[in-house]
């Protein structure tokens, strides 16, 4: 068997925050939650990248897609909308935990 169909190959996104620094993410899911398509990222790292990848905590970056009416292309936009934020993040929440079989900390203990 070709050892290279087995290879994962990550969805990855180059998104540029607030302050201009650009940082890669890596696709988890995006789903669709009252009329609009939702993302759900986490930040990436290379291999050799595995030291920061342990400094920086868990983090899911859960954005909206826009299209830009001048170039009319899909954008990833920040959800402002603190109410709808919490809703979107608790159904992404419930998906990945359906899709990835995490474990409750908690129930361990």
């Amino acid at each position: 068997m070709d050892e290279q169909m087995n290879e994962y190959t990550p969805d990855l996104y180059e998104l540029v925050d607030e302050s201009g620094e650009k940082r890669t993410f890596e696709l988890l899911d995006c789903m669709d939650f009252e009329d609009e398509r939702y993302y759900a990222l986490t930040p990436y790292f290379e291999e050799e990248d595995a030291e920061q990848m342990l400094s920086d905590p868990a983090l899911l970056v859960i954005l909206r897609a826009e299209y830009d009416e001048e170039t009319g292309e899909e954008i990833l936009a920040s959800i402002d909308d603190e109410d709808l934020f919490d809703r979107v993040g608790a159904a992404f929440e419930e998906r990945l935990e359906e899709m990835f079989d995490f474990e409750d900390d908690e129930e361990e203990n």
